[in-house]
């Protein structure tokens, strides 16, 4: 089996939640908030007996980084250990070994990363959500645009209906001028804009990176821009779209718009939306199929408890989402499979190299396959510590072909050992055909 040192979260929470069950715990809360006024709480317990304090401070932190990532905030909130509140603030500090992470959200949500001790679970905040919720169909002269890596995408719709769609390749990482993609989001609207002859009452907007407040926070579309640039001309780029063409705009993040796609799919909600390509994205849908505004960074996300696990080279922190479901899982594995893959330059040939093995029946290649399954099952099960979830969307180019099919079958048979109820559901046609363009006019 490759990869033999992988502990899924999963497991280990599990376990660790049985130690606390047998040696005694107590209980201990982690509330995170947003700017936006938005929190989530996570309770659980931990070992009361402070021998055990090392694997506690091991197991909140992953939480922690956990609630960081998946709901986004900026200030926590913690009781049930003075010492635990201590560590996490340390940890989690410009000093500390999770200052990546202390630092991207305070660029996200332009506030320093605070920690909060609560000595009485009466004074506990409390979950506070801000949902928005989209329009299965929308009436009126909407235009929905999809903001891509490579291509930018638009649909115009009447009462719902697309009358016209339209793709053009563009390069967005690549140039440093936003006057390259003020024009080229202009090009895509003003097409749509003359196919609905000249009127339009609502712009939805889904675009790869970090949104808050229909501003851009991060987003690696325009990472060439310089940062006063940033500020000035990307962050409110889509903001101005409402003055320019003089009505509501909305703005979600891809991943919360494949969700939404997948919900209307399945006509239910609590919905996680995960692909897997580059990296590792998701969006989550809730149970009355809102936005909640959650950041949704999966790819950041601990899924691996293996204190050796691999190390993402960007935030420096090991056993991490986008090392296990995406296009770098695949080639960590065919390496450690024995599969030469350096007459291949980018990682998405290596993949395509990969995938054609297992289509020609390669046995080592399986193997690989069958692995990732095991990471995509079990971490859907630890999602679901976190999220509500009835249904998750299976999505991107490792979800592809014979691989996809060898992930998808193992997945569903960790779900069943564990007695799970969750569905993993494929795209329907009418999301593969209209894409996010198409859901994003609802907005």
């Amino acid at each position: 089996m490759l990869d033999q040192n992988y502990q899924p979260m999963f497991l280990f929470y599990k376990e660790f939640r049985e130690g606390v069950s047998r040696e005694g715990g107590k209980p201990f809360f982690l509330g995170l908030e947003r700017d936006d006024g938005g929190r989530k709480v996570f309770r659980t317990e931990i070992f009361k007996n402070p021998e055990w304090n090392e694997l506690n401070f091991r197991m909140v932190e992953r939480l922690a980084k956990f609630m960081l990532w998946s709901y986004g905030g900026y200030r926590f909130y913690v009781l049930g250990d003075r010492k635990l509140y201590k560590e996490l603030r340390q940890v989690y500090s410009a000093n500390g070994a999770r200052a990546f992470d202390a630092a991207f959200m305070e660029k996200v949500y332009r506030k320093p990363m605070e920690f909060i001790l609560v000595e009485n679970a009466a004074d506990f905040p409390r979950e506070k959500e801000k949902i928005v919720y989209p329009k299965a169909v929308a009436n009126g002269y909407r235009i929905g645009f999809d903001a891509g890596g490579s291509d930018r995408k638009v649909t115009a719709c009447i009462d719902g209906k697309p009358v016209y769609e339209n793709e053009t390749v563009w390069n967005p990482k690549l140039n440093a001028d936003p006057a390259y993609h003020e024009s080229g989001i202009a090009d895509s609207i003003d097409k749509g804009l003359a196919a609905l002859g000249g009127r339009v009452d609502s712009i939805g907007v889904s675009t790869a990176g970090i949104v808050i407040d229909n501003e851009v926070r991060v987003a690696s579309l325009f990472r060439k821009i310089p940062e006063p640039l940033f500020d000035t001309r990307v962050r409110p780029i889509y903001k101005n779209l409402s003055i320019k063409y003089g009505c509501p705009v909305a703005v979600a993040n891809d991943g919360d718009i494949a969700a939404l796609a997948g919900a209307y799919q399945t006509n239910e909600g609590e919905l996680l939306g995960t692909a897997m390509g580059t990296s590792l994205a998701g969006g989550y849908i809730d149970k009355n199929k809102g936005i909640a505004g959650y950041l949704n960074e999966l790819a950041f996300v601990p899924v691996d408890a293996n204190p050796h696990a691999a190390v993402d080279e960007w935030s420096g922190d090991g056993g991490v989402g986008c090392l296990y479901h995406s296009q770098d899982g695949v080639i960590r594995l065919a390496r450690e499979a024995g599969i030469d893959l350096s007459a291949h330059e980018t990682p998405a040939e290596k993949l395509k190299a990969v995938q054609k093995l297992v289509e020609q029946g390669d046995a080592a290649a399986d193997a690989i396959f069958d692995r990732m399954g095991d990471y995509y099952g079990y971490s859907v099960l630890w999602f679901a510590e976190f999220y509500p979830i009835k249904n998750v969307v299976f999505l991107g180019r490792v979800a592809s072909g014979k691989g996809g099919e060898i992930i998808l079958n193992k997945a569903k048979r960790i779900l069943e050992k564990y007695d799970s109820r969750i569905r993993i559901v494929l795209p329907d046609e009418m999301s593969r055909r209209l894409g996010q363009s198409f859901t994003a006019a609802g907005l």
